[in-house]
This record gives C-alpha cells, structure tokens and sequence, in this order.
C-alpha cells in the first residue's frame, strides 16, 4: 500500500519577512498610551472608585510623577479597551488632566480577565462587605466556567455557588474560610439599601446574611421597619424573620413584632415612632440629624426650665 504523500508546510507571509527574534518580540507584552477615552470599565466591577483622600493623594502624585504602573486592559472586538487592572489609577489620570494612560494590553478572555481583576484588588486596604461579595461571586462563577461546568443550573443559590473544588481554590486564595466565602455570596442577595447598611456599619454582618433569605418584598417591609423603629435586628432576630419568611408566614406585622423584642443585655431606650416626627423633620432626614436636633431642643428647654425656677 503506497504510503500518502504528505505536502509540504508553507511558510507564512509573517515567517518570510520578519526573523524568529523579531516575530517573538512581536508577542512580548509592552506599556503604550492609549487615549483615555477609548478605556472602558470593566462591566459590573465589583470594587468603587471612591473620591475619598486617599483619590487626592493619588491625583496629586500622577499630576507630579505621571502613572508609575501601567494598567491592565483587554483589547474588545470594536477596538476600544477594556480596563482589568487599575480603575483608580485611570479615574485619578482624568482628574488630573491627563488624555492617555499607560497601559499593558493582554490576550485573555472574559473569565479570565474577573479572576485577574479580582485578584488585583484583593490587597487593597479598605474593601466594603458588598465589594467583597460581589468579587467572590464573579470570580466564583468564572472558575466554574473555566472547569467547564454550566453557569447556571436549577439548584438553589446556596448550592449553585459552592461547589467543593472552585470553592475550596478560591477560599485558599483569599484566606476566608470555604463558609465566609458562602456567608459574602449571600449578601449579593440584599436589597441596595439593606446592603448600604451593611457596608456603613449600621448593620452586622451575620445577621445581614440570615436576612438575605428574605424576599426582595420582605426585605422592603423590614427595611420601613427598621426605619420606623430606629433598630437593626439582632442575630437572633434575623434568625427568625428567616424561619417565619421560609415558612411563609412573615408580614409587615410579624416584623414589626420581633424587631420590637427585646434584645438580650439590651439597654433601656426611649422610642418614639417615626410618624410622629414627621411634621418636624423633612422626610429623608438623616436619623443623626433627627437626634442631634432633638438633644439640642431638650438642652434649651432644661435652660428655660432652670430660668424659670431662679425667677420664683
């Protein structure tokens, strides 16, 4: 049997012309300026860009030393950029008045590009609850992708995002445990506000948590009702609007009732309903406001109280 006769490889126009030195400098990564209007943010990046004094310092130095490291961006199919690495440093770039920013542009996909985002932002020295929450469920999903297992599937929240071997990576990465990882993902579960709360210190975390099992409908009632009675619930509290709420039998007045328990230890404290400071204070009034203004109309009325008894 004659043997096939195998046809010869024809060399490439880019082999002809250019040596192996040039064509694998070719592939090495380097810093160019890109205009920065044609850098956009990465879609649903987890980490905010905050004008905070750590912003003024860092415009500050780029207005007197330029940008020292480059950023990491992925070149789109339009031909515009899309920035993995370096969102502070393109947001201080433009305060600053610059109109290019250095950047490193890299071949990767998107899954790729979030485990390479959120991994630069890990060391960061401030990261809010929801910035957290919102990278780990990211970067969680796209190494699932990436061990080629579907996105999405029929089971439960809790489950879709825990599987043993991307979980247990990820959990070794950051060095939160394979639950508190669990325990962030639930939080990308709030509401907005309820989450702002979170974020602001107005409410603990692990109650957060438990309370990201509530409805998006039940978690507007308890939102009022944190508002009206000017309380957070407390651990024990969130554990059981979560067991009324999975039992179905959590309204507006099952609320109201359990976040008007006592709380154990709980000191003493003088309530007064929202409804009925509302012809004295705006609505929206800050709750500090509130209290500020109402010390201060107590302290003058303590004053006038004294002059009185000094007249008799």
């Amino acid at each position: 049997m004659a043997k096939p006769v195998l046809k010869p490889r024809l060399a490439s126009v880019d082999e002809l012309f250019t040596t192996q030195e040039e064509r694998d400098d070719a592939k090495r990564e380097r810093v160019i300026d890109i205009p920065i209007v044609e850098v956009d943010a990465f879609p649903d990046h987890p980490y905010q860009v905050r004008i905070d004094e750590d912003m003024r310092e860092l415009v500050e130095n780029i207005s007197e030393h330029g940008v020292l490291t480059p950023a990491i961006a992925r070149q789109k199919e339009d031909g515009r950029y899309e920035l993995v690495s370096g969102h502070r440093r393109k947001a201080a770039s433009e305060l600053a008045g610059l109109k290019t920013l250095p950047v490193i542009v890299r071949e990767m996909d998107r899954d790729a590009a979030i485990v390479f985002m959120v991994n630069a932002n890990m060391q960061r020295e401030h990261v809010l609850p929801s910035e957290k929450a919102k990278a780990y469920r990211m970067k969680l999903e796209a190494m699932r992708r990436q061990a080629g297992r579907p996105a999405n599937n029929s089971v439960p929240l809790e489950q879709n995002l825990s599987g043993t071997v991307s979980r247990d990576v990820l959990a070794e990465q950051t060095g939160e445990s394979p639950s508190q990882i669990q325990r962030y993902i639930r939080l990308t579960e709030l509401i907005p506000d309820i989450l702002k709360m979170v974020d602001e210190g107005k409410m603990a975390f692990r109650p957060a948590v438990e309370l990201s099992y509530l409805s998006e409908g039940e978690q507007k009632d308890l939102l009022d009702t944190i508002e009206l009675e000017l309380a957070t619930p407390s651990l024990a509290q969130a554990y059981k609007l979560k067991q009324f709420s999975q039992e179905g039998r959590l309204n507006s007045d099952v609320t109201l009732s359990i976040l008007r328990e006592q709380k154990p230890n709980q000191v003493d404290k003088i309530k007064i309903p929202r409804d009925k400071l509302s012809r004295y204070f705006d609505a929206g009034t800050p709750v500090a406001k509130i209290e500020e203004t109402i010390i201060k109309a107590l302290e003058l009325y303590r004053k006038r109280e004294r002059s009185r008894g000094m007249e008799r």
